[in-house]
């Protein structure tokens, strides 16, 4: 165990700047999808599990309102 460092923690987005996640702006949820319309992991997005279940949400609310895609292709 020699010689290992520990990764700085990360701080949530959300929670730094008090964003509110809504299915009603679909601009900004894109940002947690990848291009080909899947929600990123939490290790990726780099969100707490908290605003990672909300995102979730609010996505999939989103494809039901068809504001995103379900997938674009396969």
């Amino acid at each position: 165990m020699r010689g290992m460092r520990r990764k700085p923690r990360h701080v949530c987005d959300i929670c730094k700047h008090n964003i509110e996640l809504n299915y009603k702006r679909p601009q900004e949820l894109r940002r947690y999808m990848n291009r080909l319309g899947k929600i990123l992991p939490r290790r990726v997005s780099r969100m707490c599990a908290k605003h990672q279940r909300r995102m979730s949400r609010e996505i999939k609310r989103a494809r039901v309102m068809a504001l995103l895609p379900y997938e674009a292709g396969s």
